[in-house]
């Protein structure tokens, strides 16, 4: 008994695709129990924060010319000379 290769083109793996996710979602969407109290608040606070524009950790470039032109202008420093 030898199995046959089946091709299929993109077009219709796209729609089996397609049609295998939907049928997922309808089902997950009913099985999905509500998130407890404490993950609600916690899911609730990191959306909160990711839409506040949170600082930088990198300095701003403005700053870093700022400082290299300080650098360069004290006496005794290497390009000052």
């Amino acid at each position: 008994m030898g199995a046959e290769k089946i091709q299929l083109d993109s077009s219709h793996c796209r729609a089996i695709c397609d049609e295998i996710g939907e049928r997922l979602r309808m089902i997950l969407d009913r099985d999905a129990a509500p998130l407890p109290p404490r993950l609600q608040v916690l899911m609730l606070r990191l959306f909160e924060q990711e839409l506040n524009q949170s600082p930088s950790v990198a300095p701003a470039i403005e700053d870093m010319v700022r400082a290299l032109e300080l650098a360069e202008t004290k006496p005794g420093s290497i390009r000052a000379a």
